[in-house]
């Protein structure tokens, strides 16, 4: 350690070091603002403890990925040619989140003329910033961009796989963080095991050389796998979490479509500093909208007053039928039957929402794994013989962790068929 680096106290991994790199980037407005974001949106309305922030996952990440380099380091064994770039990745693992939005992944769900655009792809915007790039100057004139490559897993570094990919560590780090301030037992993973299982293997199939596993740490990649699963049903999206999503997303679109905020006006503030401008400027102005909004639906957000479930279908519920893909996002034709559906029942426009999320990727998996008998094997969604069968088991633990919910800004009812007849269609039909 040298007097220039930091130590910082961290709940989960006790110390983290930074080195002076990090402390020059972690000491810029640009990411000390991920302070006052909050890792998980709005699901401290339903787990209080929930308050944790996009600041101390990203010192997580970055603590685990240089953690992770030394073990790689220490078992040697691997060409030079494989650490080319190694002085990037904890960098990049600490600014990877460095474009969130305010509530973190909410306002990802809206529709692109709503929201400018993900995330990952927001943070290049951050790091044309003359104090995070003077941060950055002494890896390089092409620090910068070739960071945001590695964030966006664009990058042709072999050691990318840290930092996008199956085995980044920004899934190990955010897993077991959730869980810890959630109160909840389910995000459980053998973070030590996977890290040490961690190797650096050639492709037999290419001869180039990325991140993999040895067979002797799959175990510890499926508690990965179902513990991702496990967080998904039941904190990420549990009712009530999806419940205030659902309000805060529909108070942005509405501010956005009414005028009230422009969508690059999204990329910068934080969770309170968007809340407060959308409500200043709702009080400023005389429309419809701009009236329901600063009177009616930012007062229930922060009363808590959330939306009601007036209808929740399970996979069950669903066999036989498929949800038509503009109903899936937010889409003009979701949002015209809504409104029908809410004229139906009294309500105001905008005030009835069909949730059904998605995540395409929470079973990604494309890995290399070395063989107890030193075969060099890709582990992907088809399996590998004698290690895991992972397609059906994906496929159904994915269609059993969503549910298709209906929500009504005041308490009603709704029956099946009066949603599933205009928004699915019996699986087979086109």
């Amino acid at each position: 350690m040298t007097g220039s680096d930091k130590l910082i106290r961290d709940p989960l991994w006790d110390t983290i070091r930074l080195d002076p790199t990090a402390v020059r980037i972690v000491d810029t407005a640009e990411f000390q603002r991920l302070r006052y974001i909050k890792q998980l949106g709005l699901a401290h309305l339903v787990y209080p403890g929930a308050t944790h922030t996009r600041f101390d996952h990203a010192l997580g990440v970055y603590h685990l990925t240089k953690t992770a380099l030394r073990h790689l380091r220490e078992r040697g064994g691997v060409p030079p040619e494989a650490w080319e770039g190694e002085e990037l990745v904890p960098y990049a693992a600490l600014l990877h989140d460095i474009g969130h939005f305010a509530y973190s992944h909410a306002l990802e769900e809206l529709e692109t003329e709503h929201v400018p655009a993900h995330h990952e792809e927001v943070s290049q915007r951050f790091f044309a910033s003359p104090s995070l790039r003077d941060a950055l100057a002494p890896l390089g004139l092409t620090a910068s961009d070739r960071i945001a490559e590695l964030i966006r897993g664009d990058s042709d570094i072999p050691l990318r796989g840290l930092v996008s990919g199956s085995l980044d560590l920004d899934k190990m780090e955010y897993l077991r963080r959730d869980a810890r301030f959630c109160g909840v037992p389910y995000g459980e993973v053998d973070v030590s095991r996977l890290l040490q299982g961690l190797q650096l293997l050639e492709d037999p199939s290419t001869g180039a050389i990325e991140v993999g596993v040895h067979e002797k740490a799959i175990s510890s990649l499926e508690s990965l796998l179902f513990a991702k699963y496990q967080m998904f049903r039941n904190v990420y999206w549990h009712h009530g979490v999806r419940s205030a999503t659902a309000l805060y997303k529909r108070i942005v679109e509405e501010s956005v479509r009414g005028g009230l905020v422009d969508p690059e006006e999204l990329i910068g503030p934080t969770d309170e500093e968007l809340l407060y401008e959308v409500g200043r400027r709702a009080m400023e102005d005389d429309s419809e909208v701009a009236e329901r909004i600063a009177t009616r639906w930012l007062p229930a957000l922060r009363r808590r007053n959330l939306p009601k479930r007036a209808l929740e279908l399970t996979a069950a519920d669903l066999a036989g039928r498929r949800v038509e893909d503009w109903a899936v996002g937010d889409s003009p034709w979701k949002r015209a039957v809504e409104d029908d559906l809410a004229a139906e029942l009294g309500l105001e426009p905008g005030e009835v929402v069909i949730d059904f999320p998605v995540k395409l990727a929470m079973f990604q998996l494309d890995v290399l794994v070395e063989r107890l008998d030193g075969r060099i094997q890709r582990l992907d969604m088809e399996g590998a013989e004698g290690i895991l069968d992972l397609t059906k088991v994906a496929q159904e633990l994915y269609t059993s962790a969503r549910v298709l919910r209906v929500f009504t800004f005041e308490r009603r009812s709704l029956s099946a068929d009066q949603v599933l007849e205009r928004i699915t269609r019996p699986v087979g039909a086109t």
